[in-house]
C-alpha cells in the first residue's frame, strides 16, 4: 500500500484492518461506522470491492484504534467472525500488516 493511499484515506498510524468478511461487508459503511465509532471518532471507512473480503477503518486517535482492535478481534461484524488488527507493517508483511497494509 502506498503512502498516497494513506494520505487520501487517513493516517496509517491509526488504521485498523478487518479481514475475513467475504461479500458481507460490501455497502455496509454505516455498520462499520456504528461498530468502530463506539471506540472513538473515525476519519474514514474503506471497504474493498474487488476483491471483497476486507476493510480498513481510520481513527483520529491511535489509542482508539488500539482499543477497537483489541476488543473486536474475533467478534461478529457484518454477520461474520472477523479478524481485526492494527495495520502497521509495510511491504505485504502479515502480523499487523493487515493483508497489504
Amino acid at each position: 500500500m502506498s503512502r498516497r493511499y494513506d494520505n487520501e484515506h487517513g493516517d496509517s498510524e491509526n488504521k485498523v484492518y478487518i479481514g475475513g468478511l467475504g461479500d458481507a461487508a460490501v455497502g455496509r459503511h454505516k455498520e462499520f461506522e456504528r461498530v468502530f465509532g463506539y471506540y472513538g471518532p473515525l476519519k474514514n471507512v474503506w471497504i474493498a470491492q474487488q476483491p471483497p473480503g476486507f476493510a480498513f477503518v481510520f481513527f483520529e486517535d491511535r489509542r482508539d484504534a488500539e482499543d477497537a482492535a483489541r476488543a473486536l478481534d474475533g467478534r461478529e461484524i457484518c454477520g461474520v467472525k472477523a479478524a481485526v488488527e492494527l495495520s502497521t507493517a509495510r511491504g505485504g508483511e502479515r502480523g499487523g500488516g493487515g493483508g497489504g497494509g
